[in-house]
């Protein structure tokens, strides 16, 4: 057949329907990931990005990390730089929620497209191996005495970890307020600070620390879940007489503008992700918790989530 032949009758078939959406234009994905390397949103992220592509729903995907502010940074630049992109994909999640309500930017969440929410992972609780507090309880009475020589470490303010340390201090009967956080950009940094000594307890997602609990380099002393993770012999917080539990959520939305028919194809091309190999292996490589949630049912939770959290925080002496 000749190519202008050929031409002609692929226009026919794209007018007619007869040819998939995939077969008019590649899927060339550009992931905003709105902290540094490292940290929970950045391996959601690319492991995201590989299930998009073993599902064969993505042709590439290409990763920008843009740290600060909770991910206010990285968010300011996606809607400035990607309106109406239908290839357009950003990290977010309960990190970015908290961290709106307490840093109140210019550009909020309400600016971007929701596609899906991802998983859930609960807040492990570090010290360095050398640390002289061994448990949650040496912790606690360590606050008691002199909050603030108890230094967190963890992601930007208003981030789970912060909202869990003030929790704690709250139901201890230690003024919410005296709480020592020290806020990074990543999960990266937050690692590199409990393992150089420069905080006393870290804060951050299982699969951040993991390596270095197995190594001996950390000493795990506590979940913020429900029950303990499983396979891992971690207390909880409530195991160690702390009503602490709260969970930190990940999920993807589009860019500002997009149509709702190009909203449903991405959420389409998620959704076939999260049943990809590569995915189910991330989930059980980092101990996440799938919590996949779509369409309207999302909107209403993440709606939900900034009351519920505002309200947390509020009577965590936060706000």
């Amino acid at each position: 057949m000749r190519r202008d032949t050929f031409l002609k009758s692929l226009a026919a078939l794209s007018v007619a329907g007869a040819l998939p959406m995939r077969a008019l234009a590649a899927s060339n994905i550009k992931m905003m990931i709105p902290a540094n390397p490292g940290g929970g949103w950045d391996g959601t992220g690319r492991e995201l990005g590989k299930a998009l592509l073993d599902a064969k729903v993505a042709d590439t995907v290409q990763y920008e990390n843009k740290g600060g502010a909770a991910g206010a940074i990285g968010l300011a630049q996606f809607v400035n730089a990607s309106k109406g992109d239908p290839n357009a994909l950003i990290m977010t999640g309960a990190v970015m929620v908290g961290g709106i309500i307490t840093g109140k930017p210019q550009v909020g969440m309400d600016r971007i497209t929701p596609i899906a929410r991802l998983t859930s992972e609960f807040n492990v609780f570090v010290v360095p191996a050398d640390s002289p507090l061994n448990t949650m309880k040496d912790v606690v009475e360590q606050m008691k005495k002199d909050p603030g020589s108890v230094k967190w470490g963890g992601g930007s303010r208003g981030s789970t970890e912060h909202i869990c340390a003030s929790m704690l201090a709250t139901r201890v009967g230690v003024d919410p307020k005296k709480v020592n956080y020290v806020a990074f950009r990543g999960g990266g940094e937050a690692t590199a600070a409990v393992l150089g000594g420069n905080v006393t307890v870290g804060g951050s997602g299982y699969s951040e620390f993991a390596e270095y609990i197995k190594a001996g380099k950390m000493r795990a002393i506590g979940v913020t879940s429900e029950k303990r993770l499983p396979g891992i012999a971690i207390p909880t917080m409530r195991e160690s007489g702390y009503d602490v539990v709260l969970g930190n959520w990940r999920a993807v939305y589009g860019a500002p503008g997009i149509s709702n028919e190009q909203r449903a194809a991405l959420t389409d091309m998620v959704v076939k992700a999260t049943k990809s190999d590569a995915w189910k292996a991330a989930l059980e490589k980092n101990v996440w918790t799938p919590a996949l949630l779509t369409g309207k049912a999302f909107d209403d939770f993440v709606d939900n989530e900034f009351a519920s959290l505002r309200g947390i925080m509020y009577l965590s002496g936060m706000l």
